[in-house]
């Protein structure tokens, strides 16, 4: 079988069907049989649903069509089980997942309960079924879809993942933070919902401070590890793809950093992402940092910690709701215009003005028996300037020394990342 992928679709804007991008990407994108996208935007009319009290970040929304024009590309496979998916509520979510269902996209991870958001999609191609199978690490916590009871329905949302995290410091480093903790009165609320039996006991050796937990270490680290309950219904729905699929991919969505430097994946992503092919997943999909992180080949399985942007359409933001100008001090009877420029300092920092948001690959993998025999990357760089409709567009990349940067970050997670005479770098493990 054959597969090709991208990270963020960050789409905003209708795209021309005689964008020049479309008929150089095309060719390499339709060499899978499955064909990947992660959908990062909501879809609903201009003012049809209110928006959330939070969001991803950037209110993300865009007319349904513009579905039509991410088919031009070739992709037949996606999710939109990302950190915008409530960027305008229910009703968004709601609506998001009616145009996907009519759309013929196989798509998954958003459902109308945590049964359906977790379930496996499935992709019927000429060479075999692909499953898909879709997570997200960062949300807030009333996006996570909820089981329905024999009386009550779920609710709507997205399959998550929760993390447990404790900060492991030395002997003095915990007493300090007892200290600290008994004179602020931060943990005032807890200890007394614990003495009336409505909290569990902290266990042994544990010390709070608000919603930081430590433990007793030599060193300060923070680990984080996936909740048990959600690693058994991610391990039930990568069973139930394998028993219906030929091939089993995970799209995983996250935010998340344990280092100083974006592009390093945190410890918990590199160990779930193990975890999920020692469980039966052949192919591990990373995005939501907006960057290129590092690929591995594990047991035979191809692991891309993040795929960077596909599209990234910040600056064609065309209305946005109250809560988005509050937060920048400003009301909605300024411009958009005026709410960017703010954000972004005047243009001068955020997403679009960092290059490594602005460079990206495609892969191309193939694979026998479930097993990986071939991969190679294709580099592409999105438009900085030009045309207002073109800017964050994909295209071909003809300065590639950006591969430098990952064929680097690779290399420790045993990738070597090659040139080839043609447009597209091979990979060797």
């Amino acid at each position: 079988m054959r597969f090709t992928a991208v990270g963020d679709a960050l789409i905003q804007c209708r795209i021309q069907s005689d964008y020049a991008g479309i008929s150089e990407l095309k060719p390499y994108i339709m060499q899978g049989d499955a064909r990947f996208f992660n959908l990062e935007t909501t879809l609903n009319r201009e003012g049809e649903c209110f928006a959330s009290q939070f969001s991803g970040g950037t209110y993300l929304r865009a007319d349904p069509e513009v579905l039509d024009d991410l088919k031009l590309f070739g992709f037949n496979l996606t999710t939109f089980n990302n950190n915008h998916a409530m960027d305008f509520s229910y009703a968004g979510l709601l609506s998001t997942l009616k145009s996907l269902n009519a759309s013929g996209f196989a798509h998954c991870g958003v459902g109308e309960d945590l049964e359906k958001a977790s379930a496996p999609c499935y992709l019927d191609t000429d060479n075999g079924r692909v499953a898909l199978v879709s997570v997200n690490s960062s949300f807030d916590p009333s996006m996570l879809a909820g089981k329905k009871s024999r009386v009550y329905p779920g609710r709507p949302g997205v399959n998550g993942i929760r993390l447990d995290r404790v900060i492991k410091a030395p002997q003095e480093d915990i007493d300090y933070i007892r200290s600290l903790a008994a004179s602020s009165l931060i943990n005032v609320e807890d200890d007394d919902s614990r003495a009336a039996g409505y909290l569990p006991p902290l266990p042994e050796g544990v010390a709070q401070f608000g919603e930081y937990m430590f433990t007793l270490s030599d060193r300060v680290e923070i680990c984080e590890t996936v909740k048990q309950e959600d690693l058994n219904r991610v391990k039930a729905t990568i069973d139930e793809a394998n028993a219906n699929a030929d091939y089993t991919i995970i799209s995983f969505h996250t935010h998340n950093m344990d280092s100083k430097r974006l592009e390093d994946p945190p410890r918990f992503n590199v160990d779930f992402a193990h975890w999920c092919v020692d469980n039966g997943a052949n192919a591990f999909i990373c995005h939501g940092p907006h960057l290129l992180r590092p690929i591995e080949v594990y047991k035979d399985s191809p692991i891309f910690y993040s795929l960077g942007d596909f599209i990234l359409e910040l600056y064609s933001v065309p209305s946005a709701p109250e809560d988005f100008y509050a937060k920048y001090g400003l009301t909605s009877e300024s411009s958009v215009e005026e709410l960017l420029k703010t954000r972004s300092r005047n243009y001068t920092i955020g997403l679009m003005e960092d290059e490594r948001m602005l460079r990206t690959v495609i892969p191309f993998w193939e694979t026998e028996n479930r097993k990986l025999k071939r991969l190679e990357l294709l580099p592409v760089f999105l438009i900085k300037n030009g045309k207002k409709q073109e800017i964050g567009l994909p295209r071909i990349a003809k300065d590639t020394s950006f591969m430098n940067g990952l064929a680097d970050m690779s290399k420790p997670f045993g990738v070597d990342i090659k040139p080839t005479d043609k447009e597209y770098f091979t990979c060797e493990w």
